[in-house]
Protein backbone atom coordinates (compact mmCIF):
# COMPACT_ATOMS: atom_id res chain seq x y z
CA UNK A 1 0.00 0.00 0.00
CA UNK A 2 0.98 3.30 -1.04
CA UNK A 3 1.97 5.65 1.81
CA UNK A 4 -0.37 8.84 1.63
CA UNK A 5 0.43 12.71 2.07
CA UNK A 6 -1.28 14.70 4.96
CA UNK A 7 -2.77 16.79 2.63
CA UNK A 8 -4.05 14.07 0.69
CA UNK A 9 -5.19 12.47 4.56
CA UNK A 10 -6.78 15.40 5.00
CA UNK A 11 -8.95 16.10 1.97
CA UNK A 12 -9.70 12.49 2.36
CA UNK A 13 -11.38 13.37 5.55
CA UNK A 14 -13.27 16.50 4.59
CA UNK A 15 -14.36 14.94 1.52
CA UNK A 16 -16.26 12.16 3.78
CA UNK A 17 -17.33 14.84 6.25
CA UNK A 18 -18.98 16.97 3.33
CA UNK A 19 -20.68 13.91 1.70
CA UNK A 20 -22.39 12.47 4.92
CA UNK A 21 -23.02 16.04 6.22
CA UNK A 22 -25.14 16.65 3.13
CA UNK A 23 -26.06 13.17 2.66
CA UNK A 24 -27.15 12.90 6.11
CA UNK A 25 -29.37 16.12 6.08
CA UNK A 26 -30.65 15.65 2.46
CA UNK A 27 -32.31 12.37 3.77
CA UNK A 28 -33.70 14.15 6.95
CA UNK A 29 -35.16 16.80 5.02
CA UNK A 30 -37.19 13.99 2.83
CA UNK A 31 -38.00 11.57 5.94
CA UNK A 32 -39.41 14.45 7.56
CA UNK A 33 -41.32 15.53 4.09
CA UNK A 34 -42.48 12.20 4.77
CA UNK A 35 -43.40 12.06 7.83
CA UNK A 36 -40.99 9.01 7.91
CA UNK A 37 -39.01 7.93 10.95
CA UNK A 38 -35.65 8.71 10.78
CA UNK A 39 -33.74 6.28 8.79
CA UNK A 40 -30.11 6.84 7.57
CA UNK A 41 -28.20 3.73 6.33
CA UNK A 42 -25.08 3.80 8.17
CA UNK A 43 -22.94 1.55 5.32
CA UNK A 44 -22.49 5.12 4.07
CA UNK A 45 -19.90 5.67 6.38
CA UNK A 46 -18.04 2.90 4.88
CA UNK A 47 -19.04 4.29 1.29
CA UNK A 48 -17.61 7.57 2.07
CA UNK A 49 -14.30 5.79 3.14
CA UNK A 50 -13.73 4.01 -0.40
CA UNK A 51 -15.10 7.39 -2.25
CA UNK A 52 -12.60 9.86 -0.25
CA UNK A 53 -9.89 7.48 0.93
CA UNK A 54 -9.35 5.26 -2.54
CA UNK A 55 -11.12 7.29 -5.10
CA UNK A 56 -9.58 4.74 -7.82
CA UNK A 57 -10.21 1.61 -6.56
CA UNK A 58 -12.58 0.01 -8.61
CA UNK A 59 -14.81 -0.69 -5.64
CA UNK A 60 -15.24 2.93 -5.27
CA UNK A 61 -16.55 3.26 -9.08
CA UNK A 62 -19.78 4.63 -9.18
CA UNK A 63 -21.56 1.08 -10.44
CA UNK A 64 -20.00 -0.33 -7.87
CA UNK A 65 -21.82 1.87 -5.22
CA UNK A 66 -25.35 2.42 -6.38
CA UNK A 67 -25.12 -0.84 -8.12
CA UNK A 68 -23.97 -2.35 -4.93
CA UNK A 69 -26.07 -0.63 -2.54
CA UNK A 70 -29.48 -1.22 -4.70
CA UNK A 71 -29.29 -4.76 -5.25
CA UNK A 72 -27.73 -5.25 -1.59
CA UNK A 73 -30.94 -3.49 -0.17
CA UNK A 74 -33.69 -5.37 -2.51
CA UNK A 75 -31.87 -8.98 -1.13
CA UNK A 76 -32.40 -7.44 2.22
CA UNK A 77 -35.64 -6.77 2.19
CA UNK A 78 -36.96 -9.59 0.39
CA UNK A 79 -35.05 -12.25 2.87
CA UNK A 80 -36.66 -9.70 5.50
CA UNK A 81 -39.97 -10.49 4.23
CA UNK A 82 -39.18 -14.16 3.69
CA UNK A 83 -36.78 -15.82 5.86
CA UNK A 84 -39.04 -15.42 9.75
CA UNK A 85 -35.04 -16.63 11.38
CA UNK A 86 -33.47 -13.09 11.86
CA UNK A 87 -29.95 -15.10 12.03
CA UNK A 88 -30.89 -17.12 8.54
CA UNK A 89 -32.40 -13.88 6.77
CA UNK A 90 -29.64 -11.39 7.53
CA UNK A 91 -26.92 -14.11 6.68
CA UNK A 92 -29.13 -14.86 3.50
CA UNK A 93 -29.50 -10.93 2.77
CA UNK A 94 -25.74 -10.75 3.26
CA UNK A 95 -24.80 -14.11 0.69
CA UNK A 96 -27.56 -13.72 -1.90
CA UNK A 97 -26.11 -9.54 -2.17
CA UNK A 98 -22.56 -10.55 -2.44
CA UNK A 99 -23.48 -13.42 -4.97
CA UNK A 100 -25.71 -10.54 -7.17
CA UNK A 101 -23.10 -8.04 -6.57
CA UNK A 102 -20.53 -10.45 -8.04
CA UNK A 103 -22.66 -11.22 -11.43
CA UNK A 104 -23.48 -7.84 -11.68
CA UNK A 105 -19.84 -6.83 -11.63
CA UNK A 106 -20.91 -4.03 -8.89
CA UNK A 107 -19.21 -5.40 -5.94
CA UNK A 108 -19.03 -3.18 -3.17
CA UNK A 109 -18.54 -4.26 0.25
CA UNK A 110 -20.61 -1.44 2.56
CA UNK A 111 -23.34 -3.47 0.58
CA UNK A 112 -23.13 -6.30 2.86
CA UNK A 113 -23.93 -4.19 5.46
CA UNK A 114 -27.11 -2.48 3.48
CA UNK A 115 -28.65 -5.52 3.16
CA UNK A 116 -27.86 -6.35 6.82
CA UNK A 117 -29.71 -3.09 8.31
CA UNK A 118 -33.01 -4.11 5.68
CA UNK A 119 -33.26 -7.48 8.28
CA UNK A 120 -31.95 -5.96 11.83
CA UNK A 121 -33.49 -2.41 11.12
CA UNK A 122 -36.35 -3.09 12.97
CA UNK A 123 -39.69 -1.15 12.47
CA UNK A 124 -37.65 2.04 11.02
CA UNK A 125 -36.81 -0.15 7.76
CA UNK A 126 -40.20 -2.27 8.19
CA UNK A 127 -42.23 0.92 7.45
CA UNK A 128 -39.82 1.78 4.20
CA UNK A 129 -40.46 -1.87 2.87
CA UNK A 130 -39.42 -2.02 -1.05
CA UNK A 131 -39.25 1.26 -1.01
CA UNK A 132 -35.84 1.43 1.09
CA UNK A 133 -34.18 0.13 -1.79
CA UNK A 134 -34.85 3.10 -3.93
CA UNK A 135 -34.92 5.67 -0.53
CA UNK A 136 -33.04 6.05 1.72
CA UNK A 137 -30.63 3.73 0.13
CA UNK A 138 -30.84 4.49 -3.76
CA UNK A 139 -30.98 8.20 -3.00
CA UNK A 140 -28.34 8.12 -0.41
CA UNK A 141 -25.87 6.43 -2.98
CA UNK A 142 -25.88 8.50 -6.02
CA UNK A 143 -25.80 11.36 -3.73
CA UNK A 144 -22.67 10.25 -2.67
CA UNK A 145 -21.34 9.52 -6.31
CA UNK A 146 -22.36 12.84 -7.25
CA UNK A 147 -20.52 14.05 -4.26
CA UNK A 148 -17.61 12.24 -5.13
CA UNK A 149 -17.81 13.55 -8.72
CA UNK A 150 -17.70 17.04 -7.46
CA UNK A 151 -15.17 16.93 -4.99
CA UNK A 152 -12.60 14.31 -5.71
CA UNK A 153 -12.50 17.12 -9.46
CA UNK A 154 -11.31 19.75 -7.60
CA UNK A 155 -7.98 17.44 -6.90
CA UNK A 156 -5.76 17.28 -10.20
CA UNK A 157 -4.35 13.70 -9.21
CA UNK A 158 -7.83 11.89 -7.60
CA UNK A 159 -9.32 10.58 -10.96
CA UNK A 160 -12.45 9.99 -10.07
CA UNK A 161 -14.66 8.16 -11.64
CA UNK A 162 -11.86 6.22 -13.52
CA UNK A 163 -14.63 5.91 -16.85
CA UNK A 164 -14.04 9.71 -17.50
CA UNK A 165 -10.52 9.52 -17.56
CA UNK A 166 -9.05 8.36 -21.17
CA UNK A 167 -6.01 6.54 -19.23
CA UNK A 168 -7.84 5.16 -16.31
CA UNK A 169 -7.15 6.35 -12.73
CA UNK A 170 -3.39 7.59 -11.94
CA UNK A 171 -2.48 4.78 -10.24
CA UNK A 172 1.29 5.18 -10.74
CA UNK A 173 2.83 1.53 -10.65
CA UNK A 174 6.21 0.79 -8.99
CA UNK A 175 7.43 0.32 -13.07
CA UNK A 176 5.67 4.01 -13.95
CA UNK A 177 8.01 5.20 -11.58
CA UNK A 178 11.07 3.60 -13.15
CA UNK A 179 10.05 5.34 -16.45
CA UNK A 180 12.23 8.47 -16.31
CA UNK A 181 15.11 6.27 -15.28
CA UNK A 182 15.10 4.18 -17.78
CA UNK A 183 14.43 7.21 -20.68
CA UNK A 184 17.75 8.78 -18.56
CA UNK A 185 19.56 5.36 -18.96
CA UNK A 186 18.22 5.06 -22.55
CA UNK A 187 19.82 8.18 -23.77
CA UNK A 188 23.10 7.59 -21.98
CA UNK A 189 23.72 4.25 -25.04
CA UNK A 190 27.18 4.34 -25.88
CA UNK A 191 27.41 3.06 -29.46
CA UNK A 192 29.92 0.05 -30.13
CA UNK A 193 33.14 1.44 -30.99
CA UNK A 194 34.71 -0.27 -34.14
Amino acid sequence: MQKSSHLEKLISGLGGFIAIFLVYKITNLFEQALNAQLLFVASMGATAVLLFAAPQGPLSQPWNVTGGHVVSAFFGVLAHGMIKDPFVAGAAAVGLSITAMHYLNCLHPPGGATALVAVIGGSSVDSFGFTYVFFPVGLSAVMMVLIAIAFNYLFAWRRYPAALFKDGPEDVSELQKLEPVKEVLQSEKVEPQE
